[in-house]
């Protein structure tokens, strides 16, 4: 029971470093579709975070039935158990396939229930591997590389003003003009994204219907 209510606390947690105007401005540039795509989704998450849990089938349904990117960013909440490793293990099976990487934060999502402290994440982790045909190594990251990566999502998400998981904008590019808009509604996203198609495209009808 308590540690139900810690995870849902998590969940909207309230960072308590605040942002400033300035560094959120400097960092609009990373709300942007990737090159090649007019629309796409951006999302920061914590893999122990029940709100991500429950809204990942959405946007992993909304992201393949509009073929749109889906970029997916660590933001792991500090004060839970296994979340950080969870994203150092995740960025691990990233650099065997990012299918596989993908792959990974949706099981551990599937399963997060039962997984309760850290061993039990790297008895789950080296059971997903093995499943997989891969076997894991004793130490995952001995320099600590992937570790910073997740840090570097972590600080970019506190300068764009992540103040919660998870936080998820639609951006668009139209004739080279980018735009967010923050997700505060998930059962509005597919007409949110309807819109997104439509304006850039000018055609309703690509938007996967």
């Amino acid at each position: 029971m308590l540690r139900t209510l810690l995870t849902l606390v998590g969940a909207a947690a309230v960072l308590l470093s605040p942002v400033s105007q300035g560094q959120t401005a400097g960092s609009q540039n990373a709300l942007k579709p990737p090159p090649g795509a007019k629309v796409a989704l951006i999302e920061f998450a914590d893999l122990e975070c029940p709100s991500c849990a429950h809204e990942n089938p959405l946007l992993k349904e909304a992201a393949a039935k509009y073929h749109i990117p889906w970029e997916r960013h660590d933001f792991p909440i500090q004060y839970h158990h296994w979340s950080s490793q969870a994203a150092v293990n995740a960025r691990w099976f990233d650099t065997k396939s990012p299918n596989l990487g993908n792959e990974y934060r949706d099981a551990v999502f599937a399963n997060q229930m039962s997984i309760e402290t850290p061993d039990d994440l790297r008895t789950f982790t080296d059971k997903f591997a093995k499943d997989h045909g891969t076997a894991m190594p004793f130490v995952i990251d001995p320099q600590g590389k992937l570790a910073d990566a997740v840090k570097a999502d972590y600080e970019l998400g506190m300068r764009l003003g992540v103040h919660q998981t998870p936080t998820v904008w639609i951006v668009t590019d139209k004739h080279g003009v980018t735009n967010a808009t923050q997700v505060s509604d998930f059962s509005k996203l597919y007409s949110m994204l309807d819109a997104a198609v439509a304006e850039t495209s000018g055609d309703a009808k690509q938007a996967g219907r």
